[in-house]
């Protein structure tokens, strides 16, 4: 195989992910935009934004890269089974990881706030918030990320090709929604709404 045909078997692989990558961005960048009324009711709440978006494709990339790196050396087999030890750890780490790391950002970005005199929601919003969307965001992903691995080994593609812009763009759009969510529900609960 000449390095242009590895370039074009590249690009061939990849280029359907980005397009699906582009359009899932703005697609959560046109839910963002209607959640003026959330951002308004919950002070605060777009400085974490970045951070949990952040946060989704960082993590569970990793965890796409673990799974993927598991397949390419034989450690686990392409198909889900829930005895396969490896592959149970990696997703309750990932998910653990993904809340804990949204609860810090609203904790840390309500102490900031705080700081700088800035209007901020209290910090039990913050907090119920980057749990509920931790927790429901991170379900889904974990669910995205086995099935595009599995599936894309299994069709004979890279997965690493495949998880990078698809676990971005999903995280992006369940990031979002279930941000929009996890307003929703804790205004709700606390009395707000």
């Amino acid at each position: 195989m000449t390095l242009r045909d590895a370039a074009a078997e590249a690009y061939r692989e990849a280029l359907p992910a980005l397009v699906a990558s582009v359009g899932g961005g703005l697609l959560a960048g046109v839910v963002l935009s209607g959640m003026e009324a959330e951002l308004k009711a919950v002070p605060g709440l777009l400085v974490i934004v970045p951070a949990l978006l952040a946060t989704r494709g960082n993590v569970y990339g990793s965890l796409g890269a673990r799974i993927a790196t598991a397949l390419h050396q034989g450690l686990i087999e392409p198909r889900l089974s829930g005895a396969d030890e490896r592959l149970r750890a990696a997703a309750a780490a990932a998910l653990a990881n993904g809340v804990l790391a949204s609860v810090f950002a609203s904790v840390v970005a309500y102490v900031l706030l705080l700081v700088l005199g800035r209007d901020v929601a209290s910090l039990g919003v913050l907090v119920g918030i980057a749990l509920v969307a931790g927790v429901l965001s991170g379900l889904a992903l974990t669910g995205v990320v086995v099935a595009v691995v599995f599936a894309g080994y299994r069709r004979g593609h890279n997965p690493d090709t495949l998880v990078g812009p698809l676990v971005t763009t999903t995280g992006d759009v369940f990031g979002v929604l279930f941000l929009l969510v996890a307003v929703r529900f804790v205004l709700l609960v606390g009395g707000v709404v």
